[in-house]
């Protein structure tokens, strides 16, 4: 048979030059990713760092390596790699149970100590020094930072939802609360002028007290669904801080509590109300008060304030040495109705209405604080404004012999409400007619003049928005002579309609002595 001629063999350079290739971009793709990339053991259950078979130089400049330093040296999975040494037992854990991470979240440190958050992708086996890993490594911390900044942004926005949330809730409540309110305070208010016996003395000053205190919880309320009447000047920020503490100096001495009052000299004025700001102090100091006298039964508060001349702020920091918040309640503090207290000893309000005080004046309100080393509460009040922002001083009010015999409408739907501040009226030397709606009212004002209205803004048939546009189409000057009272303003267009009027306004309940103030400044 005839022999097969033999095949010429094959030639071995291409394969050998085609392995060496892929090898020579395999080592350039490793030096130049923008990733580290690390290769070695890592023990799990001792302290020692392992060993590193390779590290890319991007590895080391993570790291805080020189570029020069030896592989062998480079250990970003060593001890004191991690800033919790807690998180490396769990993340090793983690890799030899389930032999792999993706986009494992660490928060490292680099040689000089600084922070890097750090994100693992990477796969192990098991080993003679416990884990072979292979993995690559990628700096997050700006990200992280973003990450931070819009998770606080969200939180804000969040706490803006449920105070509006809640003011909307407020706004169908507070005109049903505050009539009763201001019948109950003003008949208690007629009453204490009276001659009276002991006995209904005391009674009428409680409950002259306890009206005052609904009303200012109703205040509450209404702060942070932004139905107080605001009044703007440029305020002593350090004056308003001291007569605060002087509010509060029987309670501090009798429960054995120091203040100290570091109060910074020179500070720049802040265009405020003074009446809401020592609103915000009082429920901070109130609240650092009751913390500390839980824990310790005594306490040490300490008040600083100071110019912040980056943000052009004024700075008012409250200290207390009680148990401190915890880090899961921070992001809860300032809810409304939110309140670690017992039942009955808080409305879990005070801090919430702090926080909608500062934000409606452009400001701050953050809370710092370590367990078991107390809480630091810092408002930052932004500095604007001049001295031509600050509003006049009020003159004088005249007296009532000066408007004694006027005529005055009263436009009330509430009969006791009516009834009570009819006589009030009538007893301060003025004549006084009462409708009962925007209707009833419409028809005296046809039938009568009038040297005054007092009216009610909000009502059946007739509102007095409408009862105003219609006394302004036909007698502007009576117009000008218009008084609203009323319980409830934001979210209607009311705000808007007594701002644009310009007409003198009183909210749900008031003292007689300002309704009386009010008549007598309209009338002259």
């Amino acid at each position: 048979m005839p022999t097969r001629a033999r095949r010429p063999a094959r030639r071995r350079t291409a394969p050998r030059r085609s392995r060496r290739d892929r090898a020579g971009a395999f080592a350039r793709l490793f030096e130049a990713v923008r990733e580290g990339v690390f290769i070695g053991s890592v023990h799990v259950e001792t302290t020692a760092a392992g060993g590193t078979v390779a590290a890319n130089p991007y590895l080391k400049a993570m790291f805080g390596y020189l570029a020069d330093a030896p592989e062998a040296d480079v250990s970003p999975f060593a001890p004191d790699r991690f800033a919790d040494p807690a998180a490396r037992g769990a993340f090793l854990r983690r890799l030899r149970s389930d032999g792999a991470v993706d986009d494992y979240l660490l928060r490292m440190r680099r040689l000089d100590g600084s922070p890097v958050w750090v994100e693992v992708t990477a796969r192990a086996e098991p080993d003679r020094n416990g884990l072979r890993v292979e993995a690559l490594m990628r700096d997050v911390s700006e990200r992280k930072k973003l990450d931070d900044q819009s998770r606080d942004l969200y939180q804000q926005l969040l706490q803006a939802e449920k105070l509006a949330a809640l003011g909307q809730t407020i706004s169908g409540v507070a005109h049903e609360l505050n009539n009763p309110l201001a019948t109950i305070l003003s008949w208690a208010e007629r009453l204490s002028e009276k001659s009276l016996d002991p006995t209904t003395r005391r009674g009428v000053d409680t409950i002259l007290g306890e009206a005052d205190r609904a009303a200012r919880i109703v205040r509450n309320l209404l702060t942070f669904a932004r139905k107080r009447k605001s009044t703007r000047t440029l305020i002593d920020v350090n004056q308003v801080v001291t007569d605060t503490l002087a509010l509060r100096a029987y309670e501090h001495r009798v429960t054995n509590i120091t203040v100290d009052a570091a109060l910074a000299s020179g500070l720049p004025q802040a265009f405020a109300d003074p009446h809401q700001i020592q609103q915000v102090l009082l429920n901070l100091v109130i609240n650092a008060e009751q913390a500390m006298l839980s824990a310790n039964g005594r306490g040490s508060l300490v008040i600083r304030t100071w110019h912040n001349s980056d943000e052009d702020a004024v700075v008012i920091e409250v200290n207390d040495d009680g148990p401190g918040v915890p880090v899961e309640m921070r992001t809860k503090i300032f809810d409304p109705f939110f309140t670690t207290k017992e039942v009955g000893k808080g409305t879990g309000l005070g801090l919430t209405v702090a926080y909608a005080i500062v934000q409606e004046h452009g400001g701050h309100i953050r809370v710092d604080s370590k367990p078991g080393r107390g809480a630091s509460f810092v408002v930052e009040l932004p500095v604007s404004g001049t001295d031509a922002d600050a509003r006049p001083a009020r003159p004088p009010a005249p007296s009532m012999e000066a408007v004694r015999g006027a005529s005055v409408l009263l436009v009330e739907d509430e009969r006791a409400l009516a009834a009570t501040v009819g006589e009030a009226l009538t007893e301060a030397g003025l004549h006084v007619d009462h409708a009962a709606d925007g209707e009833e009212a419409l028809t005296c004002v046809r039938q009568k003049t009038y040297d005054a209205i007092v009216c009610d803004l909000k009502m059946p048939r007739a509102d007095g928005m409408l009862l105003y546009r219609a006394i302004a189409a036909a007698t502007p000057t009576l117009a000008r002579r218009v008084i609203f009272v009323t319980g409830d303003v934001a979210g209607t267009g009311a705000e808007r309609f007594l701002e644009d009027s310009g007409c003198r306004w009183l909210a749900k309940p008031f003292r007689l002595g300002d309704l009386l103030r009010a008549v007598r400044e309209t009338l002259a």
